[in-house]
């Protein structure tokens, strides 16, 4: 998947029920699985570690 507006990766399997046969639907990283009858949505959040809110210096 990518960030803005270029062009989407098709996920490889529906998390739900794991079948391969997804369509794509109009919102921007939502799937359809028509084995399961299951529609969702994926989103890209970024690329390492999240940062931590704790004072303590990483060793």
């Amino acid at each position: 998947m990518t960030s803005g507006g270029g062009e989407r990766m098709a996920p490889f399997y529906c998390p739900y029920c794991g079948e391969e046969n997804l369509e794509p639907r109009e919102e921007h990283g939502s799937w359809f699985c028509p084995d399961c009858v299951r529609s969702f949505t994926l989103k890209f959040l970024g690329v390492g570690a999240p940062r931590t809110t704790s004072k303590e210096i990483p060793r």
